[in-house]
């Protein structure tokens, strides 16, 4: 009886501890995203993103060298830094969460207003996962093969074709993004 009871314990504590996981760090993802996408912007989005990036673990690091929550790459890093010094500390919670959504914001401006919300997501997830040049190319290829290289189902199309490019990777990423974000928003 005190064996069953222990369980019950544990998995009541465990229960506890999920919760606790699922808001941590919210207050950061709801912060920048109000300040670089705008008040109203679903910011759960890019808690899915830093989900897919790092299982939400601060001390991930890469075996490429990316670094943090947000797996930003040491010189990311210090490019977003140099405009905004108030960012310290890359193995910070707080300034990687930042810098990474600031650094989304940066890849959504580089993508024109033209495609509907979710393909912009896409075009900077995507861009942020294999860089914004291989995304463009990526682009360029969709259009030479008359199909419209703004609507990413068609980049998931042509993505083998595209040169230097670990495709399966990326689009994996989009798409747990994606589905992180829907089960965040449950």
């Amino acid at each position: 009886m005190l064996k069953f009871f222990l369980i019950l314990f544990l998995l009541s504590v465990e229960k506890l501890f999920a919760i606790d996981f699922t808001k941590r760090y919210d207050d950061y993802f709801r912060k920048y995203s109000k300040r670089y996408f705008g008040v109203g912007f679903d910011w759960q989005v890019f808690k899915a993103q830093s989900i897919a990036e790092s299982g939400l673990n601060p001390e991930a690091k890469s075996g490429v060298g990316a670094i943090g929550l947000m797996q930003l790459m040491p010189s990311t890093f210090k490019d977003v830094q140099s405009a905004n010094p108030a960012f310290t500390n890359i193995d910070d919670p707080k300034w990687n969460i930042a810098a990474g959504i600031l650094y989304d914001r940066q890849l959504w401006k580089q993508w024109d207003d033209e495609r509907d919300l979710e393909n912009h997501l896409n075009f900077i997830f995507g861009s942020y996962n294999a860089g914004l040049g291989t995304i463009r190319n990526a682009e360029k290829i969709a259009t030479k093969k008359n199909l419209d290289g703004k609507q990413w189902k068609h980049i998931e199309e042509i993505a083998p074709s595209v040169p230097k490019w670990r495709h399966e990777e990326t689009l994996n990423y989009v798409k747990r993004i994606k589905e992180y974000h829907e089960s965040l928003k449950k």
